[in-house]
């Protein structure tokens, strides 16, 4: 699913605005293992996944990867803080497999909330939906167990296991690889 085919999911999409969002949006390719934001940079962009695999994380004080977000084609991806807020990102976005990506600038999407007010839905939409990825991995980290989340994961996204490493499924669990390796047998 493309961009497009995602909007015209959610609203009714008029030629003018199927050509409004062409124009403001720009196609990205990636290879494996770029890293799209970097801690510290402002993160002016909206990106939808067409094909391929995003990760969001951060870096603790040791240096170690904490991460927080998986993006697979057909969903959403942005450091959302920075994205919001116009500030530096705490975040990075990095590439797990060759990507093909849709972006948009925020200010190419204010200006599209302006002139087509309809499209103000699918920022509310995504915020929502956003909000309430954050909410459940607020709550699985606090109050499920460590193979609760695991089976949540499988259940939420069950190709991800294949296409991801290890390290970064017990990351994103917040548990270690050796726990994880017990779970998983």
């Amino acid at each position: 699913m493309n961009l497009l085919e995602h909007v015209a999911s959610i609203i009714s999409v008029s030629t003018e605005l199927e050509d409004a969002i062409v124009s403001a949006s720009r196609k990205t390719e990636l290879k494996k293992s770029e890293i799209i934001i970097s801690s510290g940079e402002k993160c002016n962009d909206l990106f939808f996944v067409n094909n391929g695999l995003l990760r969001g994380y951060y870096l603790d004080e040791d240096g170690k990867e904490i991460t927080t977000w998986f993006a697979q084609e057909g969903e959403f991806a942005t450091c959302f803080y920075s994205f919001v807020a116009k500030q530096p990102s705490f975040e990075i976005i990095q590439s797990l497999e060759n990507c093909e990506l849709t972006s948009i600038s925020h200010s190419s999407l204010q200006s599209l909330y302006i002139k087509f007010p309809e499209t103000e839905r699918i920022g509310r939409i995504i915020t929502e939906n956003y909000y309430i990825k954050l909410e459940e991995r607020i709550l699985n980290l606090q109050f499920k167990t460590a193979k609760e989340r695991y089976n949540n994961l499988i259940f939420s996204k069950p190709g991800l296991l294949q296409r991801v490493s290890l390290g970064q499924i017990a990351s994103y669990l917040g548990i270690t690889q050796e726990t994880l390796s017990r779970i998983r047998s």
